[in-house]
């Protein structure tokens, strides 16, 4: 997919930052729309289908995480969250309505930039998607890197595309231990600050889906101290 077709929605009130972040972004080759009113974006999130949304969390109307709970099982594009406070609070509520990676404010364009494009690449064709497409199956869980899509004895398992993507990394990797700065430099593009909780939170909304106890996990299981284990026999 060209960056040019690529179109983004940017939800957020006030107006001299979204038309400044929008300048920025059009300027590097993305078609950009804008929305004020918290009341009107859910309905133009569904609507319009955009490649993507930058939501802002603090909005006039409805706030980011009513509006993120609400599209989350209509849209399947990748949401980023703008988030006013550096603390985990604001970031791991955004992470549980579904929201795909999140920002914090003041926004810096270039970051905000490289992540829109991480994300960006994910919804590329298969194709673009990994180099050797395929389909894992342990037991009744099945995962289709081409198809990006999981199935739990043949029924959809609803994920959104940052956890699509955190479950097929553990699951190629099955039997094998990945740390938290692994996990973030494959799916990110970032290292690890030590603080982040994106990977715990999305752990914990994994697990159930795929049929795994969140109390005591056998199939992605907590190595403390090292990160996280995909436990392939456990299907068996």
């Amino acid at each position: 997919m060209e960056q040019g077709a690529w179109r983004i929605l940017i939800v957020e009130d006030d107006q001299r930052l979204a038309e400044l972040t929008r300048e920025y972004l059009e300027s590097n080759g993305l078609q950009v729309s804008i929305e004020a009113d918290g009341a009107l974006a859910a309905q133009r999130i569904v609507e319009e289908a955009p490649d993507l949304v930058v939501l802002d969390l603090m909005l006039p109307g409805e706030d980011g995480l009513s509006i993120c709970r609400k599209v989350r099982d209509r849209y399947d594009g990748p949401i980023l969250m703008l988030t006013a406070r550096a603390d985990d609070l604001d970031q791991v509520l955004g992470l549980e309505t579904g929201a795909d990676d999140y920002v914090c404010k003041p926004v810096r364009p270039r970051l905000l930039l490289a992540r829109i494009r991480v994300l960006l690449r994910r919804r590329e064709s298969p194709e673009g998607v990994a180099v050797n497409a395929r389909r894992l199956q342990f037991g009744p869980l099945v995962i289709d890197s081409a198809l990006r899509e999981a199935w739990l004895r043949e029924q959809l398992i609803e994920l959104t595309g940052a956890e699509f993507d955190l479950l097929w990394l553990l699951a190629s990797n099955g039997g094998r231990i990945l740390s938290r700065e692994e996990i973030f430099a494959q799916l990110r593009g970032i290292e690890y600050d030590g603080q982040d909780r994106s990977i715990d939170v999305r752990i914990s909304r994994i697990r159930p889906k795929i049929g795994d106890d969140p109390e005591h996990p056998r199939l992605i299981k907590t190595v403390r101290g090292k990160g996280y284990l995909f436990v392939s026999e456990a299907f068996a």
